[in-house]
């Protein structure tokens, strides 16, 4: 008897850092763009941002594939209780490091697995707790010439020359803070029926 085909996995992102780190899992997944408005609710806290943009990622993608294991995915960067965006530009990439440096941020990074046609719907969060050290002015301006980071929450990028701005990482997974949290990724995949090591 042939054994049944297993589901299409899809990573509803357009975040290059998350396809590569999904990658890792040398797992064939599709990548659609979720189209989901990631403005913040009115007295929506960092953390449940981030959770309510992750499974609405992930149901807006599976609604139009609903026989596929898709999953959602959003971060969120924290300071004193506020959230920070993307920057978007060097002048609010230069205002934000100028803000976290000597201040503990909390990278919150959820994702989501959802399976419409089996009723699959799992999510989790990874919270990062990142110290930055007292950064000067003048290495704020070299860090972002050379690394551009305008595309990430919290203006840095911990996998390349970002580490150089930080004192300590607090986390319990590494792939957490650079967008897609690949432990309890590969736990809820697992959980929808995604074979990740071909068993």
């Amino acid at each position: 008897m042939s054994q049944p085909t297993q589901r299409k996995l899809i990573l509803g992102s357009t975040s290059p850092y998350r396809r590569e780190l999904l990658a890792r899992l040398r797992i064939p997944f599709d990548v659609v763009a979720p189209d989901v408005d990631e403005s913040a609710q009115s007295g929506e806290a960092p953390q449940q941002l981030a959770c309510r943009l992750a499974m609405a990622k992930a149901r807006a993608v599976a609604a139009r594939s609903p026989a596929c294991v898709v999953i959602g995915s959003d971060q969120v960067a924290e300071l004193d209780g506020q959230a920070l965006g993307k920057p978007g530009n060097h002048a609010r990439a230069v205002a934000q490091l100028q803000q976290m440096r000597g201040k503990s941020v909390i990278f919150q990074t959820a994702v989501a697995v959802v399976c419409l046609d089996t009723g699959f719907a799992q999510m989790d969060l990874a919270q990062v707790k990142v110290n930055f050290r007292h950064i000067s002015d003048a290495e704020i301006e070299a860090y972002l010439l050379a690394e551009t980071p305008y595309d990430c929450a919290g203006s840095a990028k911990s996998e390349g020359l970002g580490i150089a701005l930080l004192d300590s990482i607090d986390n319990d997974d590494p792939t957490a803070l650079v967008g897609l949290p690949l432990i309890r990724t590969c736990r809820m995949i697992q959980a929808a029926g995604i074979k990740v090591l071909g068993v």
